[in-house]
């Protein structure tokens, strides 16, 4: 099977979402909640430019990672609570989509937090395979447990940005629509999205792997029987106070 060339990929991923994000960016919904949400895209923007030397992704990683900027795009033009996929769907069937899987609210946030773990969790098991060496089983729970951890963190960063600017912007941002469990839901949202694609994973190594269950089996296992904490303190002060006799002979 033939393999597209590399840069010509993912350069042409770069234009398309290039493109996408201009067209988007005119006349949004909200101007100042669409810049308050393409904070965040300008950053890891910027970080994957200053990493691009040192860091290349698979083709798989960059394509997954351009669709969920793809769907952040469409969020922060229309604010999330606003995006019309309900209009969208019913001038297409003549249907209600919100009465068809029983929502009874615009759960485009939703879809994009479930698509934070779906689609990002690869990626991230990619940074800690490369990076952390990480692996069997932690190759496939510290993508799963940073995207959790990721997810409260900006939880807890929608939380005071919104109650620093107030009013209809903080509410716009916020996107609970009234649901006290919002917060929470979108965690869930997250961590199921980067449970499956680990699951996923999981399966096709399984299938491919002739050493999964051994790497799985060696992950876990004990490679330093030593207690850390205290004894690790009082070693490190022993090599320091070595060290400073030895200096104090020479």
């Amino acid at each position: 099977m033939a393999v597209p060339n590399y840069r010509s990929y993912v350069f042409a991923l770069i234009v398309i979402y290039v493109m996408l994000w201009a067209w988007l960016a005119i006349a949004p919904y909200d101007r100042h909640d669409w810049l308050l949400e393409n904070v965040l895209v300008l950053l890891f923007g910027v970080g994957m430019i200053a990493s691009h030397r040192h860091f290349i992704f698979s083709r798989i990683s960059y394509t997954l990672i351009f669709l969920f900027m793809c769907l952040h795009a469409v969020g922060s033009h229309y604010t999330y609570a606003e995006v019309p996929y309900e209009s969208a769907w019913h001038s297409l069937t003549g249907h209600s989509f919100n009465a068809m899987l029983g929502w009874e609210r615009n759960n485009f946030d939703r879809l994009v937090h479930f698509s934070y773990g779906l689609l990002l969790a690869y990626p991230l098991r990619e940074i800690f395979l490369r990076v952390a060496d990480a692996r069997g089983f932690w190759g496939y729970f510290l993508p799963l447990d940073f995207t959790l951890s990721t997810s409260a963190l900006y939880e807890l960063v929608e939380w005071g940005a919104a109650e620093y600017f107030g009013g209809d912007l903080g509410v716009a941002y916020l996107g609970t629509q009234g649901d006290i469990w919002d917060a929470q839901k979108d965690m869930a949202c997250a961590g199921t999205g980067a449970l499956i694609a680990m699951l996923i994973t999981a399966a096709l190594n399984l299938w491919l792997q002739r050493d999964f269950a051994r790497d799985w089996s060696d992950s876990l296992r004990v490679k330093d029987a030593r207690p850390y904490g205290e004894n690790e303190i009082a070693r490190m002060v022993g090599e320091r106070q070595q060290q400073r006799t030895s200096t104090d002979r020479t």
